[in-house]
């Protein structure tokens, strides 16, 4: 008697478990729905994975993404799922000897959701009502499947049992099941309606975009010189396709901003005439096209994340002026330049790094369409030569005058350093790691990069011998990467190629390895391979 109770103990929690999950389910699609009535980045697991984004140690997120890539976030918001699915189970056994536990407990996940909500940043008191709105949802639904659960079943208690209190309670899978079907169907009903709720509300952000027409620069980008790309295949694009761009950022719900709607405010310290622009506004004025090379902080030795574009934009510098702003070369009281993204997220720039001359856009068009969503439409900033986490604010809203003793910004906050050069990196693309060529002519190509100072000269050595000269490709502007090819005249066995760059300041890429965390990574990109016999 006692081994049969046991199993039915045990089926009745497997059971419990199931309807936790089940009730997460109806909670989780209920507040998706009402976030397409809020804003899609007040909804609970996008909200939790954005504060858990704000709190994870550098070190995590560096390691978060050389093992996920740009599969990070996707694989961040299963991890959310995951848990709630967690939770959700024991909430459900929980709820079979008090219901009040198990609600204590969906209460309790409803509240991180409300207070992860209100913890972004842009949010208002209205970002809680979706979190607060499922877990309400959650909490009915579990309270129905528990009563299934533990309904009296009308057979008479076992003397001596203990349950000689009352009737006895049971299993009722039939009810089960039928509530449990219905809750489910009623959850695919809600996430369906909150799927197209959010692409109603974002229909007039990609009707702006497909709508515009960009203007033609005033002053265009020269032909990408002919000599440009080495002709090796394996080597990165000169110009890298969109599709192929990399995405680096914090963003697990792409803004998608009304281009109609957008404004943008240039104030601040030394800023003697404020600026509001639209973007009518913004295109009014002369555009630059400008070839430029972007590479995140993030990118390890011989990492994927650097990308090659042509940038239309209007001069950042040419607007500070307008805005009365002067660099602190000039007497300036500002040094530090703050942009501010729509999701709240800040860049710090150096003012007298934007004002020296160089090509700092805030870019509207990317390899000659208007900016993707994914990066930064309507209007990003690009500035050749730093960083993108200090440079590259995409989904750009405000630009704010200030100092860097005064303000960190969002990545200085987390133990990255506030100016960031781009270090001198080269790479080689070809041949992969492991590769098994024939012995005789092999090319090793690749890329190299010292945006805003331009490569000098690439070198190329094997097994740790002497260092061999590279042809580079023709350059285009010391602002993008240039290819280069090694011939190697290879022979049979296992070989390790390394690859160095030498700047045009007369910088040597250095050896040493160093993490990329605080200012970017160091050290020669090496790759081995097998040749097999001619």
């Amino acid at each position: 008697m006692t081994r049969v109770k046991a199993v039915g103990q045990r089926r009745q929690r497997v059971y419990g478990a199931l309807g936790g999950v089940v009730a997460g389910c109806a909670g989780l699609s209920l507040s998706e729905l009402a976030a397409a009535a809020v804003r899609p980045e007040a909804g609970p697991v996008t909200a939790v994975g954005g504060a858990l984004v704000d709190r994870t140690p550098a070190a995590v997120k560096e390691w978060a993404v050389r093992q996920f890539g740009a599969a990070d976030k996707t694989v961040l918001l299963l991890g959310v799922l995951a848990v709630l699915a967690l939770v959700a189970a024991a909430a459900g056994v929980l709820a079979l000897r008090r219901r009040a536990a198990g609600a204590a407990v969906v209460c309790g996940f409803a509240a991180v959701g409300a207070v992860a909500a209100l913890s972004r940043p842009e949010a208002t008191w209205q970002d809680a009502l979706p979190s607060l709105a499922g877990g309400a949802g959650a909490m009915w639904v579990l309270y129905l499947l528990t009563g299934a659960l533990t309904r009296p079943t009308g057979a008479p208690p076992t003397p001596g049992s203990g349950a000689d209190r009352g009737p006895a309670r049971g299993l009722d899978r039939r009810g089960f099941g039928r509530m449990a079907a219905a809750a489910l169907a009623g959850s695919a009903a809600a996430g369906y309606a909150g799927r197209r709720l959010t692409a109603h509300g974002s229909a007039g952000a990609t009707a702006s975009r497909a709508g515009l027409r960009l203007p033609p620069p005033a002053r265009p980008a020269p032909p990408v010189p002919a000599g440009a790309d080495v002709g090796v295949p394996g080597v990165s694009a000169f110009l890298t396709p969109v599709s192929d761009f990399y995405r680096v950022d914090t963003a697990l719900v792409v803004p998608r901003i009304d281009a109609d709607s957008w404004r943008l405010d240039i104030h601040g310290d030394g800023v003697t005439r404020p600026l509001g622009l639209d973007l009518r506004g913004l295109l009014a004025r002369p555009l630059v096209e400008h070839d430029v090379t972007l590479t995140c902080v993030s990118n390890e030795v011989g990492g994927p994340y650097a990308g090659n574009a042509r940038w239309l934009g209007v001069r950042l510098a040419d607007l500070l002026r307008e805005a009365g702003v002067r660099p602190p070369s000039e007497g300036g009281p500002a040094d530090q330049l703050v942009a501010r993204s729509v999701d709240g997220m800040t860049f710090g720039t150096p003012v007298e790094t934007v004002m020296d001359g160089r090509e700092a856009l805030l870019a509207v068009g990317m390899n000659g369409a208007p900016l993707p969503f994914r990066h930064g439409f309507p209007v990003r900033m690009v500035v050749p030569g730093l960083y993108g986490y200090v440079s590259a604010c995409k989904w750009l809203r405000e630009l704010r005058l200030t100092t860097f003793d005064a303000y960190d910004a969002y990545w200085v906050r987390r133990s990255w350093a506030a100016r960031a050069p781009i270090k001198t990196q080269s790479r080689i693309d070809t041949p992969r790691p492991s590769a098994e060529p024939r012995a005789g002519r092999v090319p090793v190509a690749g890329v190299a990069w010292a945006q805003h100072r331009g490569i000098a000269r690439v070198e190329v050595r094997v097994d740790g011998g002497a260092w061999q000269e590279a042809r580079l490709g023709a350059e285009d502007g010391t602002d993008t990467w240039r290819q280069w090819v090694w011939e190697w005249p290879a022979v049979a066995g296992r070989h390790t190629l390394e690859v160095r760059a030498t700047d045009k300041a007369g910088a040597v890429q250095p050896g040493l390895r160093s993490d990329t965390v605080p200012d970017g990574a160091t050290g020669w990109h090496a790759v081995e391979v097998r040749v097999r016999p001619a």
